[in-house]
């Protein structure tokens, strides 16, 4: 399995009054899914620390399709959806799956990168944040900025 795709594990603390997975487990999930992917690939929290700059976040949505439970086998994939050139924007997808591949649902987040001296968007630093970006699997509607 890619370091783009991850079977997760239903914690009890993730389920909701009505034993389903609740909604901010999924956003949970995701957000931990980029950040290990960026690690991976070697834009590391302390790389982004030293460089100054780090992930922001506009939008981030969530499509329900189908609940998930606590003993459910569940697959997160990662893919980039949008992206500028540079790497300064861009749109990740996330897609959550059983174990029979039915879509239970798709995160969306739209970001940017931002220098955290001068607190404004920026084009992300060392050159290794636009390889790592690139390195990462594109949607089959992939769009260039």
């Amino acid at each position: 399995m890619s370091t783009f795709t991850k079977k997760i594990s239903i914690r009890w603390a993730d389920l909701d009054p009505n034993f389903h997975m609740r909604h901010t487990a999924y956003y949970d999930f995701g957000a931990q899914h980029r950040i290990e992917i960026l690690a991976q690939q070697g834009l590391t929290m302390q790389v982004m620390k030293e460089q100054h700059f780090g992930p922001i976040a506009f939008r981030e949505e969530c499509v329900f399709r189908k609940e998930i439970h606590l003993e459910d086998q569940i697959t997160i994939s990662t893919k980039i959806g949008k992206m500028k050139a540079d790497a300064s924007r861009w749109t990740i997808v996330h897609e959550l799956r059983d174990d029979k591949n039915t879509l239970c649902a798709v995160i969306t987040i739209d970001g940017a990168w931002m220098d955290k001296h001068l607190r404004k968007l920026a084009i992300p630093t060392p050159k290794l944040a636009l390889e790592v970006m690139n390195s990462i699997p594109k949607t089959d509607d992939f769009n260039l900025l």
